[in-house]
């Protein structure tokens, strides 16, 4: 199926990238915008912001100090403790605005677009957070080491990648999960206030939200299975992702039919599991249609969903090629841009359209990056790094057009991208810059009869044209 007579260079960038930028060149077809994904990450090298493992020093010395400060209680020693611990929170608070600064820039600055938009999606289908102080930052880092580098391969290689990560295990509990008959239950069942059991946080939401999707082909049973086959996952903040064979369930589980184990448990039944969910045809239907939600309409066509699906089981999975069906349907080209962009997205394409400086956003301290991008987020609905579960944010529009929202936007664009230029563009260029061919008449006229720059810029930000994508 071929896109050559219908491809929109600019519609491309607003679509399926962060933006119109005048820094980079629009891209000439599909096969532009799928070249991003094998050229070097050059936005990930421009800001990089650590893996996971190299995140968790600083996790590590924070339960450190943590300690020291409860074993100095009632000590002449407490004070410097506090004072220790203290400096530490800010160090954790520092870098997750550095690391946001970076994702920020990335979004804003890249070449490579459609990379940063898969990452966010993925991140977002893939949601973990810290639910303790020394976790409470660790997001960025587990995107950076188990979901960035798989966005563009085998979907069942970016499921283990985040299914087996140190801050997923510890968001849906699994780091807790016992087997009922293996040897640390058996060992500890006799023990009051052992927190001991079976969980099947992971293993619902690996079938529900990752893979074969809410209406799947699964019952409660395979939930139950699932999860006595998950146990033994587990992690530690000291040697990251562990197998932890006294807490697995002993024998074979049975999963959708298929058998998996048997009497010493493994790590590799547990990754056949998940290889078998990445490959069936629910997931295909599942994963093809929340791409199409995410990337064209709230109400995709069906027939881009079936093209997309098909293509997906037809290389096992393969992303890259589900993508390229997305990217060479005519439906993904429907010219009425129908997305309202979440928060982030809003502030990044903001940011690229108007080519505010790298220098500008990397000179913000640690507060005045929480005072013009992570409140005005939370204020539009968007806690960042923090979705209300592990479903992630909301697709609809509706969750991201309220009044509360809108007047934020409105307030942000009056203000922050001003303090953020040394000089303001002329309002037609950056009407130019920001919609390109998307701004009518009306809204030429609007920012025209602006009566100030600064308004005129808040006028373009707020238009439904750059709002949506």
């Amino acid at each position: 199926m071929s896109t050559a007579m219908r491809f929109d260079g600019e519609l491309a960038e607003i679509r399926f990238g962060c933006g119109l930028s005048p820094n980079h060149a629009l891209a000439t077809g599909p096969e532009d915008v799928l070249s991003q994904l094998a050229a070097p990450d050059l936005a990930a090298q421009a800001w990089p912001i650590p893996d996971f493992d190299g995140a968790m020093a600083e996790a590590r010395a924070y339960i450190s100090l943590r300690q020291e400060q409860r074993e100095a209680v009632g000590t002449e020693a407490f004070e410097a403790r506090n004072v220790a611990l203290t400096e530490q929170r800010a160090r954790l608070r520092d870098l997750r605005a550095d690391w946001f600064r970076s994702r920020l820039l990335r979004c804003a600055t890249s070449a490579q677009p459609f990379r940063e938009r898969l990452t966010l999606f993925w991140a977002d289908h893939f949601t973990a957070q810290g639910k303790v102080p020394a976790l409470r930052y660790a997001a960025s880092p587990y995107v950076e080491s188990s979901i960035r580098p798989n966005v563009s391969g085998l979907f069942e290689d970016l499921l283990i990648a985040a299914v087996t990560g140190p801050l997923m295990l510890h968001y849906l509990d699994q780091h807790r999960s016992t087997g009922p008959n293996s040897p640390r239950a058996k060992r500890v069942s006799d023990r009051r206030g052992q927190d001991i059991g079976l969980n099947e946080n992971l293993a619902r939401e690996v079938l529900e939200l990752h893979t074969l999707g809410v209406d799947g082909p699964y019952t409660q049973q395979d939930v139950r299975e699932l999860a006595e086959l998950f146990t033994g996952l587990g992690y530690s903040l000291k040697d990251g992702f562990t197998f932890r064979l006294g807490w697995a369930e002993p024998g074979a589980e049975t999963v959708l039919g298929q058998s998996y184990g048997g009497d010493s448990p493994q790590l590799e039944p547990i990754l056949n599991a998940l290889r078998d969910l990445a490959r069936h045809p629910a997931t295909a239907q599942h994963i093809s249609r929340k791409l199409a939600v995410h990337f064209v309409s709230d109400a995709p066509d069906r027939h881009l969903v079936a093209y997309m699906a098909g293509r997906y089981q037809e290389t096992g999975g393969d992303l890259l090629a589900v993508y390229a069906a997305m990217l060479d349907h005519p439906e993904a080209w429907q010219p009425q841009l129908a997305n309202v962009k979440p928060p982030f997205s809003y502030l990044a394409s903001a940011c690229r359209a108007l080519a505010i400086p790298p220098a500008a956003l990397g000179g913000l301290s640690r507060g005045q990056i929480n005072r013009f991008f992570l409140r005005p987020m939370q204020a539009m609905g968007q806690r960042w790094e923090f979705a209300g579960g592990p479903d992630g944010w909301a697709e609809a529009d509706a969750a991201w057009i309220t009044p509360q929202a809108l007047a934020e936007r409105i307030r942000w664009s009056m203000d922050v991208p001003a303090r953020l230029l040394s000089t303001l563009p002329d309002p037609q260029q950056a009407a130019d810059q920001a919609l390109g061919a998307r701004q009518d008449a009306r809204l030429r006229f609007v920012v025209s009869a602006a009566e100030t720059e600064r308004e005129a810029l808040g006028l373009i930000l707020t238009s439904p044209a750059f709002q949506r994508r």
